[in-house]
């Protein structure tokens, strides 16, 4: 008969046990190490690129001209002023990301050191993520609008919007929803996934336009001249010259009917400026033709009188006749 070996000594066992729990340790604390160099490389890289991304849009910007007649220059100079809160928000959407794929992988290359077997949670993970990819489609969808709306630079923060929905301010702008508040000053919640047309009126530049009736027999040479002199005012106006791109424009006769010939002038009006100055266009237009004798004509509008003799408001029908 073979005889059995002798067992290893005690202080064998232990250093070895001692020995595969320090490999584990190093190897674990090696995993942390490179997991936090490349968060830290990975948040620098981004960073210089976000820098230079600013520096870029900037050093652009002072090459270009502030000349209302050049619109395309004009919307590029203008553009580019939003680029620095552009690039910081996809950098921080990048940091972000990056570091969850980073520390994620480093946790997982612990758990299998640490001689936890992966396979059973990654499949539970996949089983809840597919649940989660059918009970959460909604969510999903807003939260990959969000990016594109960002990464798109559709709106930003400040600007004046028409989200379908809701018309106003855009004071947060997040990967879910959307804070705007309108003009009557209640505070909307909107889901990018539902989101489905931007109208944004502080991009670049938008146009006031002034539609005012005249008298049928009024000079339209002596309307063009009123304006062109409303124009250069306005222009040399400091309060009125920062709203404006270019001076007021007589755009020429609107329409024709009895009672009244309908001019509109235009005006170029810079970002979240243009019913500000549409205003002051129209007040400053009726002091120059109460000036030169330019009539703005009374139009006829059917007034319906009540039972009692009095006028009703317009728009209301005619009370039936009495019997």
């Amino acid at each position: 008969m073979t005889p059995l070996a002798d067992p290893p000594p005690a202080e064998e066992s232990i250093g070895d046990t001692i020995g595969a729990f320090g490999g584990t340790a190093l190897l674990i604390i090696i995993t942390v190490g490179v997991a936090t160099l490349l968060h830290l490389l990975t948040a620098r890289i981004i960073s210089r690129a976000v820098r230079r991304w600013i520096v870029s849009g900037r050093s652009r910007e002072d090459s270009l001209v502030d000349n209302p007649e050049q619109t395309v220059e004009l919307q590029v100079m203008i553009m580019s002023q939003r680029r620095e809160q552009r690039a910081r928000a996809i950098g921080q959407l990048l940091r972000s990301t990056l570091a969850l794929l980073i520390w994620g992988t480093a946790i997982l290359l612990i758990l299998t050191e640490l001689g936890i077997n992966i396979a059973p949670l990654m499949a539970s993970a996949g089983v809840v993520g597919v649940a989660l990819g059918f009970g959460a489609q909604t969510l999903v969808k807003d939260y990959l609008s969000g990016f594109f709306l960002i990464v798109e630079d559709q709106y930003g923060v400040g600007d004046l919007v028409d989200l379908g929905p809701v018309v106003g301010n855009v004071e947060e702008v997040a990967l879910r929803v959307t804070r705007v508040r309108d003009l009557t000053g209640v505070v909307w919640y909107v889901r990018n996934g539902e989101i489905l047309r931007v109208a944004n009126q502080s991009q670049g530049w938008t146009m006031a336009s002034a539609l005012i009736p005249i008298s049928y027999d009024a000079d339209l040479e002596l309307v063009r001249r009123i304006v062109t002199e409303v124009g250069t005012e306005m222009s040399n106006d400091p309060e009125t010259s920062t709203m404006m791109l270019g001076r007021p424009t007589f755009a020429g006769v609107d329409a024709v009917s009895g009672e009244a010939v309908y001019v509109r002038i235009l005006a170029k009006a810079r970002a979240s400026q243009q019913v500000t100055l549409t205003r002051e266009l129209r007040e400053r237009l009726k002091v120059a033709f109460d000036k030169h004798g330019v009539v703005v004509p009374m139009l006829a509008r059917p007034v319906n009188y009540g039972p009692d003799g009095t006028p009703l408001p317009p728009g209301t029908p005619p009370p039936p006749p009495a019997r």
